[in-house]
Parts: structure tokens; sequence; C-alpha cells
């Protein structure tokens, strides 16, 4: 059979199926971990009496650490190599998820939320630096989005345990659960290997006989405007991501009069499973669409549908609307994260590519950090609702920055 006329994952070698199952299974096991704070949120507030502004400050707290996690290990995976800086992500966010489960206060879970963003933050860059490294250009973008799905798998794998475990063993079991993720560092040890162009990059001398690797670069004249680009969209996006899905359980459980819709605690979690469905729809088909449109028209669109669903969904308080809404929330409001891991390390070289990756995703990460802190100050105002109305602006900034980069498809990474 012609090699074009075979379905394009028939074109996998076995080193690719592996490094984008680790991708995806690591990405799903992140998200996992670090939405069981979300689901547990309306918990821990009654239990420890805390405003929402706390409340919320705990996801800015992860999302800051984040970002240096994903600068630290991004330098890391430049270094000692994609595969050990997966392997090191995993195990830090699993063991901090236990973590959490035995807090008594609200530093000390502040303290184990921190340390467990060090891992969340770097365990998206190294999946992305694995998969992007070894699959061809032609089927980079569709690589990277099926490992993009796997936070929704992980997001549904948590409203799962928090519809079923929440109610019966309460959010310290929860809590527990993350750990389990610890042992998947095993299966990457024995069956990832290094991609062939970063073990290549990594021994070959510049022009004065040196090994070329280092940080700095991506602010070098060549490399700081999609440096700088690339953190602006990746802050706006992110901002407008993280208030709307940190706070998304927490509207659909409060009560209509403080401005949410008004579900049971029970009902809540379940009501987010038709949203990470189309989520997962978004990552997945994101891939397929920007291969055949280009990575930034379909961005763009992704983003400013956005713009328009989460004003309407946050106006809304009739269940069944809500409901028929979610999906294409997820879909578009998540969707475009697929762009990321394809977009920054076709801009950037090998020698920086996890530096670049690790740096532009995650401080932008970080200055989107207060956008939960923000949505629960905004709450007490405005409602829950009104306030997640407010992230429509985010989103529509992002869509406009993405102009101001190249289009990158088909690229292939030097």
């Amino acid at each position: 059979m012609n090699r074009d006329s075979r379905p394009w994952w028939r074109e996998s070698t076995s080193e690719q199926r592996y490094a984008l199952f680790a991708g995806l299974i690591g990405y799903m096991l992140d998200a996992f971990d670090v939405m069981l704070y979300a689901f547990c949120l309306t918990t821990i507030m009654k239990e420890w009496s805390l405003p929402p502004a706390q409340a919320g400050f705990m996801v800015t707290v992860t999302l800051l650490s984040s970002a240096v996690g994903g600068i630290l290990f991004g330098v890391i995976a430049d270094r000692y190599g994609r595969k050990l800086a997966l392997m090191l992500t995993v195990l830090v966010f699993s063991i901090c998820s236990g973590l959490s489960g035995l807090c008594q206060n609200l530093l000390q879970l502040g303290l184990a939320r921190a340390v467990l963003g060090l891992g969340m933050g770097g365990e998206w860059a190294a999946g992305v630096l694995l998969i992007s490294e070894t699959w061809p250009s032609r089927h980079r973008g569709k690589a990277i989005g099926i490992m993009q799905s796997g936070w929704a798998l992980g997001y549904i794998a948590a409203a799962l345990a928090a519809a079923t475990v929440l109610p019966i063993l309460g959010w310290r079991v929860m809590f527990f659960l993350g750990v389990a993720p610890a042992l998947f560092s095993l299966w990457i040890r024995t069956r990832v290997k290094e991609p062939k162009i970063w073990t290549k990059t990594t021994r070959e001398p510049d022009a004065g006989g040196r090994v070329q690797r280092g940080f700095w670069e991506i602010f070098s004249p060549g490399l700081l405007r999609f440096t700088i680009i690339s953190t602006l969209i990746s802050a706006f996006v992110m901002f407008g991501y993280w208030g709307l899905f940190s706070w998304m359980p927490g509207f659909l459980a409060a009560p209509v009069v403080e401005g949410g819709a008004g579900l049971s605690m029970v009902k809540a979690p379940l009501w987010t499973i038709p949203m990470m469905m189309g989520a997962f729809c978004g990552y997945v088909s994101f891939g397929f669409i920007a291969e055949r449109f280009g990575r930034r028209p379909t961005f763009a669109a992704y983003l400013l549908v956005s713009a328009l669903l989460v004003w309407v969904f946050g106006s809304t308080r009739d269940a069944s609307l809500l409901m028929l809404l979610g999906p294409f929330v997820g879909f578009f409001g998540s969707g475009y994260f697929s762009a990321f891991g394809a977009f920054i390390s076709e801009l950037f070289p090998t020698r920086v590519r996890g530096s670049a990756v690790g740096f532009c995703y995650n401080v932008g990460r970080m200055l989107s950090a207060f956008a939960p802190t923000l949505i629960g100050a905004l709450s007490t105002h405005y409602g829950l609702g009104g306030a997640l109305a407010f992230l429509a602006l985010a989103f529509a900034a992002g869509a406009l920055c993405i102009f101001f980069l190249p289009e990158t498809q088909g690229r292939e990474l030097t």
C-alpha cells in the first residue's frame, strides 16, 4: 500500500506511540491531581470556614508555583532529557496530592499545593517536548492534540471521584487517590526513549567547540519577539481558562441567590462530565483542523467562540440550557490548548526548546494565576455567574495576539 493512502496513525513507530502514550497518560494524571482541589473546594470552604477569595487563592498558589516548575523542568529537560523530566514531574505532583490530604490548616495546604504546582507545570512541558521531537511535522499537531485530550480525561476522572468518593469518604480521601499516578513513572522509565533530535543536539558542539545549551538564549534578539508574544498569549488564554474552570464546579453548585446555577453538590460534578467530553473532542480535533486551515486562524476562531460562550454560560441559570451549552464550552474553551505544544516548539531551536516551552507557557500561567482569586472576589459583588462573564475579554485578547506570530504549520524542527 502506498504510504500516503494509509491512515496517519499507521505511519507511526513504536517509539512515537510510546512517547504519545506517556504524554497522554501523564497529562491525564496531572489533570486528575490538580482538579481534585477544584471539586473539593466548596467542602473545604465549609469545613474551614473560608471566604471565597481565600479558597480561590489556593488555586493561585498552585498556578504560581507551576510557573516556576515549568521553567525549572524545561531547563532540566534541555540539560538532562525529556524522559527524566517527565518522570520527576509525575512523582512530584503525585506525592504532593497525598500530602494535601494530611493538611490540618490553610498554611499546610498552601505549601502542599505549591510543591504540587512544580510538578504540574513541568509535566506539560516535558510531555510536549517528548512528542514534538518524536513525531514528524505532518502529524505533530494531531499527536499533541491527542496528548492534550488527557486533561479532559483526567478532569472526568476527578469529577467521577467527586460524585462517588467525596460525599461518602470526604475530601481527604480524594487527595489520597492522587498518589496512585506515581507508579506510572516506572513505565516511563522502562518503555520511553529520548528523542533522537535532542540526543544529537546535546552532543553537537558549536563553532567554538562548545555544546550549545542556554536558557538565556530565548531572550536573544532573534528569539525575543517569539518569547514575549507567546508568553502574552499564554497569559490571556490561561487567565480565561483558570478563571472559568477553577470555579466551574462552585458555580454549578452555588445557590441561585449567590449567583450560582443552584445544582446540588452531587449533581455539579456530574454536570461537568458532558463539558469535559466536549473538551476532549476539542483537544483532539484542533490538530486536524489546524493542519487543514493553519494554526493561527484555528486558534483565533476557538478563542472568539469561547469569549461568546463563557458570557452566555455565566448569564444563564436554566439547568437544561447549561447542560446544552456545557459540551460547547468545553470544546472551544479548552481545545485551543492543543495549539501551544506544536506552536511554541516550532518557533524555537532544539537546544533551547525546553526552556522556551517551559518559560512561555508557565510564565503565562503565572501571570494568569490571580484569575481564580479575582473571580472569587468579584463573585461577592456580581455573583459567580457575573464574575465568569468577565473572562470573555481575556479570550478575545488572546485571539488578537496570535496574529503577531508567524504561521508554523508544516515546519520541521531544527
